[in-house]
């Protein structure tokens, strides 16, 4: 299969023409392997306009709502980004072409083993993959700058968002009914957090973020 054809039209058909205008995100995209960090079964369709099966339960995210993502955190290179959920490590590393440092929490010990094997790999050394509980974040390194969820949640706990630094974007899907929800970004701004939606946005949710079950008798 020829990879590099499918990296073109993966840009030209999904990331251009859904409002990603940032050439640092475009030019990433446009370079990074995204089926070396998808199981070899999968590789095939790694380009595909949709979340892709990792195993696990897991997933990658769809390479738009990664790309819309991104760009929406106005990310700088001096940025310190936390990334909530590792998993393949494509999102990371897409972010750590961009910002200084990217801390990666990751759940699963194998994705974690897994993704830190991928990005040395490719020479990316600028990301530290953790592993710990997706819905605690890791308070250890913070303050971040970003934080940017590579998955849906149904709630976003403050405890995450209190890593936050001055002047700290967040950035993530929160679910919604029928599989559809809404991108929102986060900004800390003094003590205050505030919020506002993006796009809608259907993604699978991260481990630890499913909505409480509630009981009727």
């Amino acid at each position: 299969m020829d990879f590099a054809a499918a990296r073109r039209n993966m840009v030209d058909c999904q990331i251009l023409t859904n409002r990603v205008t940032d050439e640092r995100i475009i030019a990433v995209m446009g370079e990074l392997p995204r089926e070396t960090f998808v199981p070899k079964s999968r590789q095939g369709v790694a380009y595909v306009d949709e979340a892709l099966a990792l195993g696990e339960g897991r997933f990658a995210m769809e390479p738009m709502i990664v790309g819309r993502l991104m760009q929406e955190l106005n990310l700088k290179s001096t940025d310190v980004a936390l990334s909530i959920g590792c998993g393949s490590g494509y999102a990371v590393a897409a972010l750590a072409s961009i910002v200084n440092t990217v801390v990666a929490v990751e759940a699963s010990t194998g994705m974690a083993q897994h993704a830190t094997k991928t990005l040395a790999g490719l020479e990316i050394d600028n990301v530290v993959v953790v592993e710990g509980a997706l819905n605690e974040g890791y308070a250890k390194q913070a303050p971040y700058d970003v934080i940017f969820f590579d998955g849906a949640v149904n709630d976003v706990p403050d405890a995450i968002l209190d890593q936050l630094g001055e002047g700290g974007r967040a950035a993530v899907i929160v679910a919604g009914v029928g599989g559809i929800g809404r991108a929102r970004l986060y900004q800390k701004t003094g003590a205050n957090v505030s919020s506002r939606d993006l796009f809608d946005a259907g993604t699978p949710v991260l481990p630890g973020f499913e909505a409480d079950t509630v009981f009727s008798f």
